[in-house]
């Protein structure tokens, strides 16, 4: 069968990537297959374009509701019927969608694997044309994995219920007992394995253990250093992402928050800000990334110790999915894993709680061990690499200069990888990074008028080729790869018009006037009379972060201390508590306090005492 076609038509590639033909091919062919392929390896090609060139429908079968809808949406500006089953349809729009299933009006269906553990989802889907399951983040399947989900073991209905139909799993992050433990769940019946490495080589792996100030300190010469490109910085906890982009904000940094306590349509304006390259810098907690369609990330970083390898691996792979250098940075704290114990053993099943701390004791090895990283890594998912020393990790002496002193511009010691520039890789004078700015600015006017995503209406790396090529003709235009016809019809013209206008001397629209920064912002409210309450709500911050920015407040002398904000008596008991402990951390004397006595009246009491005791001021109050 003829795959490159459709390929080109829907997706504007001439040629797959490793692996990729070999799984549509097991896929056509009706054989189940368990798919394990990094982030950033295309995955999705996989199932989809066996769904377009079968009879019947594939069900897709996915936890991430934002994913579906955006993979739906997508397909659906490809030319290619898809519709998504799930929650937030209402139940008139629930029972359309099933109709139309049922009459094989769709090429893929998106259901979430709580639908399918409804009693009465197995029933109507007996009645759809099905041609296959594919089953995403398939390692939610298995109480080995990171993410173990239990809605997931409802899945092994489908071989019973269906016995004829294939079954294909994928996973980005799964080990040796993962993978087994995913073939027995799912009961695949001689199944086609493809497993890709998981060697990266353009990902350099950086890791320091370092005290809080500099962490924040190393934080903020990173992402100077990266200044013009997107980074992620992955964050411990909601409090904690909101004082680190506060933070960065008070140092002219802009970033945007991504937490589980957000409202949705503030997380999805966020996330839309940084995709569409609005706001260069994303803080977010793990509840941040799963399904993230964005190339050019130059940078992830980890402000705490994540919980497993397969975490880990799974986050900082968001970098670098366009082929171009970038780094992945782990800044930790011997705190951190204090943490991991904790909460290690407040789980009550004993065999989940064992489980946890061999994922801590491998994390903490990967962390403290002088072994290359990239093997590591790839020794953790079954892997046996020929080579011994990466040259793109810090154990093997690759090295990043903001980590050793304040630098704009950095590259791998001896590695033999790429210079990794401040801007996108692609940028060539000021005239190639205006008109990246400009087409920029297109694709978010574009993406707000049709209501969707900005890398549904062109994906970073189409956008990058755009700017190399500056095609003046619709055969040009075809030809960039990730612009399939029906891609072309929708927006070619109006990109065409953008870089006609952009050669007559249009530019990108200045950036809006500047907020005020954070912590002026507080003082301000401070200043007229608000509680730390009503800041917290006027600023859509939690009340914990507004606490820790007047403790700094009032630790460099900014603002005077409030006797309604902690009384009398706590104030004198955490006083002499301090007398007994010190103030340099928090956690002693909160473990000799009362239980009364919260963090934050610690926090406020605490800064005023720092302040009095001349002691400098903590970058983010430990």
């Amino acid at each position: 069968m003829d795959l490159l076609t459709p390929l080109k038509r829907y997706w504007g590639y001439s040629m797959f990537r490793p692996l990729q033909e070999r799984i549509v091919r097991s896929l056509l062919a009706g054989h189940d297959t368990c798919v394990v392929m990094p982030t950033g390896g295309g995955k999705s090609l996989c199932y989809q374009l066996p769904a377009v060139a079968s009879e019947g429908t594939a069900v897709v079968i996915s936890p991430l509701i934002a994913l579906m809808q955006d993979q739906a949406t997508q397909l659906a500006q490809m030319g290619i019927p898809a519709a998504v089953l799930n929650s937030t349809l209402s139940e008139a729009e629930q029972t359309k969608v099933m109709t139309q299933a049922r009459a094989g009006a769709y090429r893929l269906l998106y259901v979430s694997p709580e639908r399918v553990a409804r009693g009465d989802t197995m029933g109507w889907l007996q009645q759809v044309p099905i041609a296959f399951f594919a089953i995403d983040e398939a390692h939610c399947i298995s109480e080995w994995g990171h993410e173990f989900r239990p809605e997931y073991r409802q899945l092994s209905k489908l071989r019973s219920k269906f016995p004829d139909r294939p079954i294909a799993a994928f996973t980005a992050s799964a080990t040796r007992h993962v993978r087994h433990d995913i073939l027995a769940q799912l009961q695949l019946r001689n199944p086609d394995k493809y497993i890709a490495s998981f060697y990266r080589p353009n990902l350099r792996y950086l890791v320091r253990e370092c005290q809080a100030i500099e962490q924040m300190e190393l934080l903020v010469k990173a992402l100077q250093s990266y200044s013009g490109s997107n980074v992620i910085v992955y964050s411990p906890t909601i409090t904690r992402v909101e004082e680190t982009v506060d933070f960065l904000e008070d140092r002219d940094i802009a970033a945007v928050g991504y937490h589980g306590k957000m409202g949705s349509a503030e997380r999805r304006r966020n996330q839309e800000r940084w995709m569409s390259d609005e706001v260069r810098v994303l803080v977010g907690t793990i509840a941040f990334g799963l399904g993230i369609n964005k190339a050019a990330v130059r940078a992830v970083i980890h402000l705490s110790l994540p919980k497993s390898i397969e975490q880990y691996y799974q986050e900082a792979g968001r970098a670098g999915r366009d082929g171009e250098s970038a780094d992945c940075v782990l800044l930790w704290q011997k705190r951190d894993a204090g943490l991991l114990g904790f909460f290690a053993n407040q789980i009550t099943d004993s065999a989940e709680r064992e489980r946890a701390w061999e994922r801590y004791r491998i994390i903490r090895e990967f962390v403290e061990s002088r072994r290359c990283r990239h093997r590591q890594i790839c020794a953790h998912f079954g892997e046996a690499p020929k080579w011994e020393k990466c040259d793109a990790c810090d154990v093997c002496g690759s090295a990043a200069e903001w980590m050793v002193k304040p630098s704009p511009v950095f590259a791998g010691k001896g590695s033999g990888r790429k210079r990794l520039p401040a801007q996108p890789a692609a940028a060539a004078g000021a005239e190639a990074e205006e008109l990246r700015e400009y087409l920029q600015g297109w694709r978010r006017a574009m993406a707000k008028e049709k209501n969707v995503p900005a890398y549904i209406v062109l994906h970073d790396s189409s956008l990058e080729e755009i700017c190399r090529r500056q095609p003046k003709f619709y055969a040009e235009l075809l030809e960039i790869p990730g612009i399939g016809e029906r891609k072309a019809e929708i927006y070619g013209q109006p990109i065409l018009d953008a870089l006609e206008k952009f050669r007559h001397g249009n530019r990108a629209a200045g950036s809006a006037e500047r907020k005020s920064k954070p912590a002026d912002e507080t003082l301000r409210l401070l200043g007229e009379g608000k509680t730390l309450e009503e800041i917290a709500q006027l600023r859509g911050r939690q009340v914990s972060t507004i606490v820790s920015a007047v403790a700094n407040l009032l630790e460099t002398g900014q603002v005077e201390f409030q006797n309604q904000w902690v009384s009398q008596d706590k104030q004198a008991v955490i006083g002499a508590a301090c007398g007994r402990v010190g103030f340099e951390r928090l956690k002693p004397l909160k473990d000799i306090l009362p239980p009364e006595v919260t963090y934050d009246e610690i926090r406020l009491v605490v800064g005023r005492l720092r302040r009095e005791q001349g002691q400098k001021p903590a970058a983010i109050p430990a």
